[in-house]
């Protein structure tokens, strides 16, 4: 099996170096507009780089890591060379499979949307695609995606929320461990180890919601006693609109999605 990826930046370097990780380097391929990255890349992994985007349409799996506004160039480059034996994956937000077909009327599209903890292995992908996918197509997809993390199927209205969620969240969560090592250091602990213990916090909590099962408000409610100093910070948080901001937050970028996809 041969894979190949357009764009090697932010996302698709994560994702590509998760799957570089598993399968066989010698069979990958990856081009880059900026070749210096590129080349970077495949020193990196082990890859191999090649100059023009139509050089990777040899392979049976082909990632498309490229911004909405850069697509329509990429696709009238390589649209009319796209074998029909090759799956797309497009990781392009809001970008929709019809929009992608508009382009590539000849191609066959998965359409996914990972986020940047692909880096370590803890990506949260969705994907979604069409009847002209084979069960076994999907299913190889999802193997090679699983690669960078855990990854489920939805339909595709719900890809421009989950763009929201699981792609932009981080960013959101980044902000609060920032702000809680802020408040650490307020309070008189050493930059350093207000970071180790913010990220850990976040960590460990986001490990019980999934593994215990229980409602996010239950585990709160565990950790705050009558009288205590949790309750407090829980009534600041909510005095200061904390939930409607994360709220606000998450629809703002889901209307951006929601635009960029027109």
């Amino acid at each position: 099996m041969k894979i190949g990826c357009i764009g090697t930046g932010a996302m698709g370097g994560a994702i590509m170096r998760a799957v570089c990780k598993k399968y066989d380097v010698k069979e990958i391929k990856v081009t880059d507009k900026n070749a210096e990255m590129g080349k970077a890349f495949a020193a990196e992994t082990g890859a191999t780089f090649v100059e023009a985007n139509t050089d990777v349409l040899d392979c049976d799996y082909i990632f498309l890591a490229v911004k909405p506004q850069f697509l329509g160039d990429v696709f009238a480059e390589i649209a009319g060379s796209i074998p029909s034996s090759a799956v797309i994956i497009s990781m392009a937000a809001g970008v929709k499979i019809e929009k992608l077909t508009n382009w590539a009327p000849k191609a066959r599209f998965i359409r996914m949307m990972p986020n940047v903890c692909a880096q370590i292995g803890e990506a949260m992908t969705a994907v979604t695609y069409g009847e002209n996918i084979k069960p076994d197509e999907a299913k190889t997809a999802i193997e090679i995606l699983s690669t960078a993390g855990k990854v489920e199927v939805v339909p595709e209205k719900l890809m421009d929320c989950v763009t929201a969620v699981s792609g932009s969240g981080p960013a959101f969560v980044f902000m609060f461990i920032e702000a809680l090592a802020d408040a650490a250091v307020r309070c008189g602990m050493p930059r350093s180890q207000a970071y180790t213990y913010a990220a850990q916090t976040v960590y460990g909590s986001a490990g019980m919601v999934l593994e215990s099962g229980k409602h996010p408000a239950a585990l709160k409610d565990m950790v705050c006693s009558p009288a205590g100093t949790t309750i407090e910070g829980v009534a600041a948080l909510e005095k200061n609109n904390f939930r409607n901001a994360v709220i606000e937050a998450v629809t703002a970028a889901c209307d951006r999605s929601i635009a960029l996809g027109k």
